[in-house]
């Protein structure tokens, strides 16, 4: 599944296309994809104006000039495919080339400027939704979504708050989308070793007992924040079938501390630990028992 920091490189690869074009034609090349498409979705996308592009979780969000939101799921397999005119710039560097096989080409826009977007999904996990921007909060697929873990927000007090009291495991806290928005297991392996704190220590404890933060609670908040910009700054990572709007691999996991690096020395200078995979809840976790505490 695209993490948040896959789904952000997307995002920054498809607005300077679709931002303030207008959206002539679309083609919907099947009835569904993991849910069924929207009543009327090809007619009441086409003539319609894609005021901004932005992302909410782990969704992609295009506001409409009509007051309707274009919310797109990339599922396990999705991507986008930018076809550009002869006066467009490609959005990001073409390092490698990704399949463009027609038979998992499920849905095609054409926009004003000669560019057309292809969505390409071999597992058909992703979906499409069209909800009123007015509603979009109160949407079933918003409701319960937590705070942005890129937003101002996300500090040391709200971690304490949203924590407090809780005996899950650190890691489960982190995963909790109710919680925090968008932070999946790659980053929050990452995430909890440059703050060295062990997933398996109980969420609660970095909050004090008036319900303060804890200095856990301080390293942890911007462990966050650098992880998952280091990671968009990479261009997300090539995990499975993750790929650049423009085809372009990410190589953030070049970059993994600890992740996937079972039994290799822990990479925090001064510590001769090595790195350990558990399972939690069904995931595997990756840490140093050594200077995770």
């Amino acid at each position: 599944m695209p993490e948040l920091p896959e789904v952000e490189t997307v995002r920054r690869g498809l607005a300077p296309v679709m931002e303030g074009r207008v959206i002539e034609e679309v083609e919907a090349r099947r009835p569904d994809l993991r849910f069924p498409f929207p009543e009327r979705f090809a007619e009441r996308l086409r003539g319609r104006t894609v005021v901004s592009l932005g992302r909410r979780a782990k969704y992609l969000v295009a506001d409409l000039d009509d007051g309707e939101t274009l919310v797109m799921h990339l599922g396990m397999s999705g991507s986008f495919r930018i076809d550009l005119g002869a006066d467009e710039a490609a959005p990001g560097a073409f390092h490698h080339p990704r399949s463009k096989s027609a038979t998992h080409d499920h849905v095609a826009f054409r926009l004003s400027g000669g560019a057309s977007i292809t969505y390409n999904d071999p597992r058909r996990f992703g979906f499409m939704a069209l909800i009123p921007r007015a509603g979009l909060e109160a949407h079933p697929l918003f409701r319960h979504v937590g705070v942005e873990p890129l937003g101002n927000q996300l500090d040391a007090g709200l971690l304490a708050r949203l924590f407090a009291g809780k005996q899950t495991s650190l890691k489960a806290a982190l995963l909790d989308q109710r919680l925090i928005a968008g932070l999946g297991n790659i980053y929050v392996c990452e995430a909890l070793h440059r703050s060295k704190l062990s997933p398996i220590r109980a969420a609660g404890t970095i909050a004090k007992k008036d319900g303060g933060p804890t200095e856990r609670a301080k390293l942890l908040a911007p462990a966050i924040r650098a992880t998952l910009e280091e990671a968009i700054a990479a261009g997300g990572s090539t995990l499975r079938d993750f790929s650049h709007a423009d085809g372009a691999l990410g190589y953030f996991q070049h970059s993994f501390r600890v992740y996937d690096r079972e039994d290799e020395p822990c990479p925090t200078p001064g510590c001769r630990g090595v790195v350990k995979r558990i399972v939690q809840t069904g995931r595997s976790t990756f840490f140093c028992p050594e200077c995770q505490k």
